[in-house]
Formats: structure tokens, C-alpha cells, sequence
């Protein structure tokens, strides 16, 4: 599928040492600070967050940092569940940019690979070559891993140049990385730091998120985990029984991926329609739809391993100046990726999503 579709939605639009577990923050795009000098946690998993004030951007975009070369390089990158390769800017996609670049002249351990390296979006296409660089996640160091340094950032277009996010770490699986080699996550777990071959996203609500890499948060969902076993290797899928509105099914297809790094949730164009009509929501010539935002609605349920997974209408829609928009939109994929489902950031702010790379299972709880 190669990244199709992440990014490129036109709505107005996370350190434990002594356990072996490591927290990277997810810094959360938002139109206002929120106030946290009130708020305590109980568990003894210590996480730090940063909140920044960027326009048109609502629930719709999460990044954390890591760090490249020696002396190290920091840079901001979404933490893509949908994606295995990962790639950093090396020069500035126009004039005004901010993004953080990388400078392979600047770091005493980068090594040259020059292979190319090219990624094709659906407004077109990301390339540049691939190097060999130290790369650090907090206290977790990737020696000599090979990751992209993109020169063309075209096909994100201006959701990339306006965007606080300078490249992508992806973190599905190998048989998906783009020129070959293993994906990020695995390079990870290879170092051996960690306890567990596990990671555990908490994407907030107009507020930070964590992910922890190692372990589980238990501070951050209620009740009980219920794990899913994987289809495939490649991306994080899963079997999804059915999608129930009023009691009736809306949808016949059964494959559906867990993906941090789509904003809204895709589905099958004809699906997405019969979802937003029995919503009352009107399409819009962008191919979103808008909904009435004072008026009452139905939940949607996902039927995930014989599990009810339900959404109510405040967990999917955006709402920005007034307007709501529907968080789903219609992405026909062909096969033999497709059809599926794409249960992105609106799924995974309902629900703790636990990435079990070790058992290669999925599991999910009701967030805080």
C-alpha cells in the first residue's frame, strides 16, 4: 500500500531505566495549550509531554522526537504504525519551512549507502537516498541503521510543509520496507534493551500522548486488554467482523489495519457512503462530509474478534470553529492490500493500543 493516504487529508485541519522501559512523548498539534500543572499520575511510569499551538491542525496530527548521527540531530517524526522504513528531510521543502534537517557532514558515525530511495504517496511521490547513521529513541540507540534522507517531499504536499513534523519512523513490519532491510521496531527489539518486544500507544484527546516502548501503562485504560491475533506481517492487521449501526451491518469487509498515522478512519468508498448517510452526514466535493454538530446521533460499533469496539459521535468527528467534520473517509484499495479498513487516530483515541510484536497480537482497552 505504500503509505497511501496518510497526511494528505484537506480538513481544516509518547522513561523508565530501571525496568527497561523507555517513553517517547507524542507531542500533540492543537489549537490551544492545555493546563497541566494540576494533574498527577499514581503510576510509577514517568512520562514527559509537550503541547504545541498549531492552526488547522486538530486531532489530526501526533509526533515525538528522536535523534540522529553524533553529535546528535533532532528531529520530529510521526510514529507510523502504517509504514517500515524511516526517513528524515535533508534539505527544506520551500523557503518557509521549519523542518529540522538532517546534515550527514555534521555526524562523525554516518556512513554513505546512495541507494535510492523513493516512496510513492497518493498525491505523489517522496524520494531521496538511503544512509547509515546512530540512531537514538531517548535512552535506546540503533547503531549504524540504514533510514532515508529525503531530498523531494513533494507528493506530501502542503500538509507536509505546514505540518510540525520533519519525517515518519515506521513501525509495522519487514516484509514492507521499502528498499529492503528491517523496519525500525525491529531494529529496536534486536538491541535487546528491552523486556518485552512490545509498544503501547495513548493518543490523546486534545492533549499529549505517550508511547511506551517495552511495556504498558496501566494508568492510561480502564478494565481489561483483549488481544487479536495478526493476519499478516506487514502492516498491523487484523480480522474485523462487521460494522453495526442500529443493529444492521455496513460493512462485508473483514481485513482492517491499526494505523497511527492516518488521521481519520478509511474504508471502502461505497461502505463510508452508507455510514455517513445513515448519519445524516452531507458529502462535501473534497470527498469529506460535513456533520451537524449539535445534533444528536448513532454509535458505531466495530466488531473486532467478537468484541464491540464503539464509537459515539464525539469520538468520530473533528470539530473545528464550529464545523464538524465526519472522521471517516472513503479509500478504495485495491487488491491484493485491499479492500480494507484503515483504523486510524479516531479508533486509537477511544482505545489503548498495545503492539505486541513479540506474540504478534494486537490488544485493546478502553482509553482514559
Amino acid at each position: 500500500m505504500n503509505l497511501i493516504f496518510r497526511f494528505i487529508l484537506s480538513i481544516s485541519f509518547a522513561l523508565l531505566t530501571n525496568s527497561k522501559i523507555y517513553t517517547i512523548p507524542l507531542m500533540k498539534n492543537q489549537n490551544y495549550i492545555p493546563n497541566f500543572s494540576s494533574t498527577k499520575y499514581t503510576s510509577t511510569c514517568v512520562w514527559d509531554s509537550e503541547s504545541i499551538i498549531i492552526k488547522d491542525y486538530h486531532n489530526a496530527q501526533y509526533y515525538g522526537e528522536i535523534k540522529i548521527g553524533n553529535p546528535p540531530q533532532l528531529f520530529n517524526v510521526i510514529y507510523d504504525t502504517g509504514s517500515s522504513n524511516l526517513w528524515i528531510p535533508n534539505k527544506k521543502p520551500n523557503f518557509f519551512s521549519h523542518k529540522h534537517i538532517y546534515n550527514h557532514d555534521k555526524s562523525n558515525s554516518y556512513f554513505k549507502n546512495g541507494t535510492i530511495f523513493r516512496v510513492e504517496y497518493g498525491s505523489g511521490p517522496v524520494s531521496g537516498v538511503f544512509s547509515k547513521d546512530d540512531i537514538y529513541l531517548e535512552k535506546i540507540k540503533i547503531p549504524q541503521y540504514t533510514f532515508a534522507e529525503v531530498d523531494n517531499t513533494k507528493g506530501l504536499g502542503f500538509a507536509y510543509s505546514l505540518g510540525k513534523f520533519d519525517g515518519i519512523l515506521g513501525m509495522a513490519w519487514d516484509k514492507i520496507v521499502s528498499g529492503g532491510g528491517i523496519s525500525p521496531i525491529t531494529a529496536i527489539f534486536q538491541t535487546h534493551l528491552l523486556d518485552q518486544s512490545i509498544f503501547s500507544f495513548y493518543l490523546g484527546d486534545n492533549q499529549p500522548g505517550e508511547l511506551l516502548i517495552g511495556g504498558i501503562n496501566q494508568d492510561l485504560y480502564y478494565g481489561n486488554i483483549s488481544y487479536v491475533p495478526l493476519t499478516e506481517l506487514t502492516y498491523w492487521q487484523i480480522d474485523l467482523d462487521s460494522i453495526f449501526i442500529n443493529q444492521n451491518n455496513y460493512s462485508n469487509i473483514q481485513k482492517a489495519i491499526i494505523d497511527s498515522g492516518t488521521s481519520l478512519i478509511a474504508g471502502p468508498s461505497n461502505d463510508v457512503e452508507k455510514i455517513a448517510n445513515i448519519l445524516e452526514a452531507k458529502r462535501l466535493i473534497t470527498g469529506q462530509y460535513m456533520i451537524d454538530c449539535k445534533k444528536n446521533s448513532h454509535d458505531i460499533s466495530f466488531i473486532i474478534n467478537n468484541r464491540n469496539y464503539t464509537l459515539s459521535k464525539k469520538d468520530y468527528i473533528i470539530e473545528n470553529q464550529g464545523q464538524c467534520i465526519l472522521a471517516f473517509m472513503g479509500i478504495d484499495i485495491p487488491p491484493p492490500n485491499g479492500p480494507l479498513w484503515i483504523l486510524g487516530d479516531p479508533f486509537m483515541r477511544k482505545f489503548y493500543t498495545i503492539f505486541d510484536y513479540g506474540n504478534q497480537q494486537i490488544g485493546f482497552a478502553l482509553a482514559n
